[in-house]
């Protein structure tokens, strides 16, 4: 069973949001920054590590964390002549996070965060409707069973 994800509060959002620019920023700095005590600071981030929000070692925030539980797989067929056309439509819409051009029969793979199935297709249906894109096919994922990693590649 997966364990339940923190949900972001604001102050939590300002945290993450002022270490953007710096992921490495000293806590110390940080909470000067945001006029925070230190150990308020340190243990939030050390909740958010815990608890799931953010990937290990990342200040990537979990789509699950931002009420975004839904992951799903969009895999988008293009009318070439609109490839960049399609490309900047999808990067205006929130629950993208991240677009690949694969080789094979799918011209984009798409991965979104959605908050439940009815707003999956919601989401699926704005990316159908973007400009130059001909048809779409919707894989939601069940659950993660191996989450990104890098450590492997860097044991070589």
């Amino acid at each position: 069973m997966t364990p339940e994800i923190h949900q972001l509060d604001e102050t939590d959002k300002r945290i993450l949001l002022a270490m953007d620019p710096d992921p490495r920023i000293p806590v110390m700095m940080l909470a000067q920054i945001l006029g925070l005590a230190r150990g308020t600071v340190q243990a939030r981030l050390e909740k958010l590590a815990a608890s799931g929000a953010l990937r290990p070692n990342s200040i990537r925030v979990s789509p699950a964390a931002l009420g975004r539980g839904v992951s799903a797989a969009v895999s988008a067929e293009v009318d070439q002549s609109l490839l960049n056309e399609a490309i900047a439509a999808l990067r205006e819409i929130p629950e993208v996070l991240d677009c690949v051009a694969p080789a094979g029969d799918t011209d984009l793979l798409i991965r979104v965060a959605a908050k439940d199935p009815d707003d999956l297709y919601r989401v699926s249906e704005v990316i159908r409707l973007c400009p130059g894109i001909k048809r779409t096919s919707t894989s939601m994922f069940l659950r993660e069973v191996i989450p990104y990693r890098t450590t492997g590649l860097l044991e070589e």
